[in-house]
């Protein structure tokens, strides 16, 4: 059995929150943005590298890397401050994970299999076969939206995203995830957690981008 854990964030509690309650998984899919925007990250990354998992990049992971900061100064600052608690050879190691892994019929990626920012949404959108052009899978595991759901394309293509660990974005603040049982079926979980804590937390050491997420933990929702 496998534990598809997307978009920890550098949430430390909701991620252990997650791993005890995947405690009978045997293997890990990790999909990207590990750190960035947490209370916790380098303690993320530490806890993460204990598991059996195929590891993938997210746009955050590879953004660590970038000499040039964001025009968003919430996205700049959340960089510049998990590059400053990971160092040097872990924003390196994190930046230079694989854009995505395939599993027999299984596309795993971040956002799509054409980018790592351009993504799916629950509802089907007129961008949909650019982004699975080329795509030989009959599914496609991805995260980036933060929001959790499951559905089949009109070309036939399934898209799985298990939700966010660490950053919910659907109006329900318990950390989200999904297990594939041996047979292929899949299974979406919400585990609840001290998501308030969480948000102390990165109130504590984030400054104005630490208040924004906050905000975000504590409404699981992206518009605040």
């Amino acid at each position: 059995m496998q534990a598809l854990v997307y978009d920890v964030h550098g949430n430390l509690p909701a991620l252990e929150a997650v791993l005890q309650d995947a405690r009978e998984a045997d293997r890990f899919i990790l999909g990207g943005d590990y750190v960035v925007f947490g209370g916790w990250p380098l303690e993320t990354v530490e806890r993460l590298r204990e598991l059996p998992a195929t590891w993938i990049r997210g746009n955050t992971d590879r953004g660590l890397a970038v000499t040039e900061l964001p025009g968003n100064p919430i996205l700049a600052r959340g960089l510049e401050a998990a590059r400053a608690a990971l160092g040097a050879q872990l924003v390196a190691d994190l930046a230079s994970l694989p854009f995505s892994a395939t599993e027999n019929d299984t596309l795993i990626c971040h956002a799509s299999p054409l980018s790592d920012e351009r993504s799916f949404f629950p509802q089907p959108a007129d961008d949909e076969p650019e982004l699975l052009a080329g795509a030989a899978a009959t599914r496609v595991i991805f995260g980036h939206t933060h929001l959790a759901f499951r559905r089949t394309t009109d070309s036939g293509v399934e898209l799985i995203n298990p939700g966010s660990v660490g950053l919910p974005f659907d109006h329900d603040p318990r950390a989200a995830y999904a297990l594939v049982y041996d047979d292929g079926t899949i299974e979406h979980r919400r585990v609840a957690y001290d998501h308030e804590a969480s948000a102390a937390r990165v109130r504590a050491v984030g400054g104005e981008w630490g208040e924004i997420v906050a905000r975000r933990l504590e409404l699981a929702r992206v518009d605040v």
